[in-house]
């Protein structure tokens, strides 16, 4: 099933975009209604055009604490001419603003969004690593970012996600047996 495109760019014209992909989970509450809630606030944010979001896929927990409830997942497309620290500042904004706890490492959440790739820039700071450190390790984020980004490349590994899932179906293939939930639906924020 295809992602859904959304509206709501709000930048200037002739400012320069970059291309942002992020991940997005949540394990807790209404999982469904929050990630849409995410990729809402996303799309209403000055700076940030969502140009793609995947289905939402149910997974298991990886790592963590035992006996934690399962994962809707999903990966999102973003078009920003925020630099990436500040991209970063606005994904934490909106988990704060919608319950998010850092109470445990890998712990049970409301909401997760982390910010994978970003153009290909390699960036080692204390409070970003891009691209993420473990995404070419992990189904639950290569599989949606594939449905939406295939193509787009690791820009340490030189391979594309597509090549990436490949892999990590091939070493786990359990890993890759995500039920897809549904496509979110969203309205356009208004121009």
């Amino acid at each position: 099933m295809p992602g859904v495109r959304v509206g709501g760019d709000r930048r200037t014209a002739g400012q320069a975009m970059g291309n942002a992909y992020v991940g997005l989970g949540s394990n807790l509450g209404d999982r469904a209604a929050t990630l849409a809630e995410a990729v809402r606030r996303l799309a209403c944010s000055d700076g940030i055009k969502v140009a793609a979001v995947s289905a939402f896929v149910e997974t298991a927990p990886a790592g963590g604490p035992p006996g934690q409830p399962m994962f809707l997942n999903a990966a999102a497309h973003l078009l920003t001419n925020l630099p990436p620290e500040e991209l970063l500042d606005r994904l934490l904004a909106i988990e704060s603003a919608l319950g998010r706890e850092r109470a445990e490492r890998w712990g049970p959440r409301t909401i997760d969004l982390d910010l994978l790739l970003y153009d290909g820039l390699v960036v080692a700071s204390e409070r970003l690593m891009l691209p993420h450190p473990r995404m070419h390790e992990r189904a639950f984020v290569l599989g949606p970012l594939a449905e939406i980004a295939p193509g787009a490349v690791h820009p340490l590994l030189g391979r594309t996600v597509a090549e990436l899932l490949a892999e990590v179906r091939t070493l786990a293939p359990d890993a890759g047996a995500c039920p897809r939930i549904r496509a979110p639906t969203l309205p356009l924020p208004p121009p």
